[in-house]
């Protein structure tokens, strides 16, 4: 079984942490990976910086910008986590934008996620239609998840042909605006993540953007399966030494 759908299995509320593959430095990828599995995270999103982030918010893209001028590529990327396996355990998921991956070439691109132990992709800009005819059988063969997103003006009907595509979990876009823009929840996500419960859907949802500490975190998770944080990550590293990457994770899981 994919790593994402045992640990979707376990009984608590996820936390999932999105990083830029290449920063602070070039080197740090591998070592964040492990600091984050240490201090108790569930699964991490490893960011594959792009040069035109349409969804990111400006500290992804200024770190997608340092990444970028530090060297990191996609052949840098995969030669860092060759041997990653052999030290982590939890799920990993690559998010980054279509174009990189069609330049790499895209089942080249998922054969190298298969050897590494990459278990799922996070593609903002695929659509769902060109993923369906195209792609889908790739992503099957090495058994990748495709993670697809939904925001509050998505409709009933596409999140349910959605969830019917989909086999992990959906991404809850907790707003329409780009990462790293909001400050807490007001009623309107609320309502909206109550509205997407009661549709019982059969792939359990991890809403993303604009989680940043313990109370967004319990109020994205109420009634979903689990959190992402990364423009407040991202913003940490860049301040922070990762070795103090603990105390981060800490304040989100304090009881």
């Amino acid at each position: 079984m994919n790593r994402i759908n045992q640990k979707l299995q376990e009984d608590k509320k996820l936390l999932s942490i999105y990083f830029t593959a290449g920063f602070p430095k070039l080197n740090d990828t591998v070592t964040i990976i492990k600091e984050l599995e240490k201090n108790g995270v569930d699964m991490i999103e490893i960011g594959l910086p792009f040069s035109d982030p349409l969804a990111d918010g400006q500290t992804i893209q200024e770190s997608s910008t340092i990444a970028i001028e530090n060297g990191m590529t996609t052949k840098v990327l995969f030669e860092q986590l060759k041997d990653i396996r052999k030290s982590v355990q939890i799920p990993l998921l690559i998010m980054g934008y279509f174009n990189p991956m069609m330049q790499f070439g895209v089942e080249k691109f998922c054969q190298k996620c298969a050897e590494i132990g990459i278990d799922g992709l996070i593609i903002p800009d695929l659509p769902l239609e060109i993923y369906k005819s195209k792609y889908q059988f790739i992503f099957e063969k090495y058994n990748l998840k495709n993670i697809f997103l939904i925001t509050p003006q998505t409709s009933e009907s596409r999140i349910r042909e959605i969830d019917e595509l989909s086999d992990s979990f959906i991404y809850m876009v907790s707003s329409a605006a780009v990462t790293g823009s909001q400050s807490g929840f007001g009623n309107e996500q609320t309502e909206y993540f109550k509205r997407t419960h009661d549709l019982k859907l059969k792939n359990p949802q991890i809403v993303g953007f604009g989680i940043k500490d313990k109370e967004t975190f319990n109020q994205a998770t109420k009634h979903q399966k689990g959190a992402i944080i990364g423009s407040a990550f991202v913003k940490f590293l860049n301040g922070n030494p990762i070795n103090e990457i603990g105390k981060f994770i800490a304040k989100i899981k304090k009881a």
